[in-house]
């Protein structure tokens, strides 16, 4: 399967960024690192927020130009037009079925203009059952001081339930 191989690529390449400081700057302060940490996290506490109300708009604007959205079960979405076009479907299905995203527990990482998160999340019914976890990896660039989505991916706990038959 390529999802876990492009997982463990990027887990790989950010493992070895973070073992690099840019020349010249050092390593940054831990007040620094604890602000960039705070803006990844409300980055994605902005993408939740926008998903549940429905504001695809504000979805992609936390994407870079060249970012890769990476949904499981369809292949990789690079650019603005094709994640817009997979989250306004995506929403308008959750939104129709009463779904709700909520995130867990995460841990966040930088390294210079760098940053990754992984974390968990689930789906709610409107009952306020969970139906469905996964876990999430997020790429985070920082450009002209804004940090950018550029990989956004996520996976499933347990696999999709089998079709019933009619």
């Amino acid at each position: 399967m390529r999802l876990p191989t492009r997982i463990l690529l990027a887990s790989i390449i950010l493992a070895t960024a973070g073992a690099c400081t840019p020349s010249g700057q050092g390593t940054p302060s831990a007040t620094a690192a604890t602000s960039d940490e705070a803006a990844i996290r409300a980055g994605t506490d902005s993408w939740t927020t926008a998903y549940n109300a429905g504001d695809v708009d504000k979805i992609v604007a936390l994407y870079a130009d060249d970012a890769v959205l990476m949904p499981p079960n369809v292949q990789a979405l690079p650019g603005h037009a094709a994640i817009r076009k997979y989250l306004t479907a995506d929403v308008a299905a959750s939104r129709a079925a009463g779904l709700t995203a909520k995130d867990g527990p995460s841990t966040v990482g930088v390294s210079g203009d760098l940053a990754w998160h992984t974390g968990t999340s689930s789906v709610v019914d409107a009952a306020g059952k969970t139906i469905a976890t996964s876990q999430y990896t997020e790429v985070w660039r920082r450009t002209n001081g804004k940090w950018l989505l550029v990989r956004d991916t996520w996976n499933d706990d347990a696999p999709p339930a089998p079709a019933t038959p009619n």
